[in-house]
């Protein structure tokens, strides 16, 4: 027997579960993230431009190719270890140097990646990190002085996390050289693919988190529009139910917000449904990393449920509201279009009852004009019957009077039985 056939897409479906492992890290070290969205349609962007602005960045550090259909690669680049990812809105880099630098968090990590390289990027940066990741001190109070040395206090987000096995910290505020700072301490002898693992989601959380803000800073821009439109629509509901008022120029309003909505709709729908997933995914990396409470500081949940959280209320909420205002708008303009039909059948009513009377009176005309008709053929039928029957009628003694009268009866019922018949042939 041949053996049996793999389904074509078997292969692809369990690499996916196997893409983007996490680097194995060996404390300390320096790591820098970098992610790159284009502003526009970053969903239908050219992957080619992806692919070769990464190319360009391996070529300068005589590093190998990726596959050419390859969504995530890593390789060395001299002293650096670097890690690219393409997903659905951006691509990521993330570089790791063995080692600290003596100025903490210092902007010079950064030149992995070159000015004019970083030019020729197509799209613009959504985020960029520099990670500090040290050894766990033993004495807990150097951990919180350096935390209270390198971020903001009153932003300060730090937690323990996978059972006490690392520290966590970070304000989430973009320092000078513009960067996001993350520091992570690490116990003495944890695994490598373990810190790795922690400091992925750590990029994740913060890329998650911007490009989920997106979607506030839409609900912002639309709130305007959205505040027209909606008193707009109030108005034209009122005025249904007011006298006097126009039905169909108040539909063609209502049709037009209802188009207005509808645009806004779609082109919002992509983002509040993308923002959605990204919030779910910065929960979800939260939730594995195991949060314990550090030294009474606010942990990364209880930060993004302080300062995230409502922010994404507000997208749901302008999502909800556009979604309601499209059905009242619908519901309206359902409601005065009903309203038109029966206007307009009140009308035909009317009119085919003009119609019914005007046929009425025509009928009645038609009746009159044919009894006129009817006499006027008989006068001239008896006239011209008398010049045929006066010549035999002088001889036999009958006068012209009498042979006329006796000549128009019987002349009028063959005028007006012909009429009828007539008629009758057409009906």
């Amino acid at each position: 027997m041949p053996p049996i056939q793999d389904h074509p897409d078997r292969y692809a479906m369990v690499n996916e579960l196997h893409a983007r492992p996490a680097a194995k890290i060996t404390a300390p070290m320096t790591a820098t993230f970098l992610a790159i969205k284009p502003p526009r349609f970053a969903a239908k962007r050219s992957r080619e431009d992806d692919r070769d602005h990464l190319l360009a960045l391996l070529e300068r550090h005589g590093a190998g190719h990726p596959a050419p259909d390859a969504t995530h690669f890593s390789t060395d680049m001299g002293r650096y270890h670097m890690k690219w990812e393409s997903h659905t809105e951006f691509v990521t880099y993330t570089t790791f140097e063995q080692g600290l630098t003596d100025r903490p968090f210092d902007p010079a990590s950064f030149d992995v990646y070159p000015a004019d390289w970083l030019g020729d990027a197509p799209g613009k940066r959504l985020t960029s990190i520099i990670m500090r990741i040290e050894v766990m001190p033993d004495n807990t109070e150097d951990m919180i002085d350096k935390m209270l040395d390198w971020f903001v206090p009153e932003s300060l987000a730090a937690s323990a996390v996978l059972d006490g096995v690392a520290v966590i910290a970070s304000d989430f505020r973009i320092d000078a050289a513009g960067h996001i700072r993350m520091a992570l301490f690490v116990k003495q002898g944890t695994g490598g693919r373990r810190v790795g693992r922690i400091v992925q989601r750590m990029c994740e959380i913060e890329t998650y988190k911007t490009i989920s803000m997106l979607g506030l800073l839409r609900a912002r821009s639309m709130s305007p529009q959205m505040g027209a439109l909606d008193d707009e629509l109030t108005r034209l509901t009122r005025a249904m139910n007011e006298s006097g008022s126009k039905s169909e120029e108040t539909l063609e309003q209502l049709l037009r917000i209802s188009s207005e909505l509808e645009n806004m709709v779609v082109e919002s729908s992509f983002r509040f449904g993308a923002t959605g997933a990204y919030e779910a995914l910065v929960h979800q990396r939260i939730q594995v990393l195991r949060e314990a409470r550090f030294n009474g500081r606010q942990t990364l949940h209880e930060f993004m449920m302080r300062r995230f959280d409502p922010a994404m209320r507000t997208v749901k909420s302008a999502e909800a509201r556009l979604a309601k205002m499209a059905e009242r708008a619908m519901r309206a303009g359902q409601l005065l279009s009903t309203r038109v039909d029966v206007e307009r059948s009140a009308q035909n009513q009317e009119l085919l009852a003009s119609m019914d009377k005007r046929a009425d009176l025509q009928l009645r005309l038609q009746h009159t004009v044919e009894g006129l008709s009817v006499v006027a053929i008989s006068y001239y039928a008896v006239n011209l019957v008398a010049y045929l029957v006066m010549p035999l009628a002088e001889p036999a003694g009958v006068s012209k009077t009498v042979a006329m009268a006796v000549l128009a009866p019987v002349v009028v019922l063959g005028v007006w039985g012909m009429v009828k018949r007539i008629r009758a042939k057409f009906e």
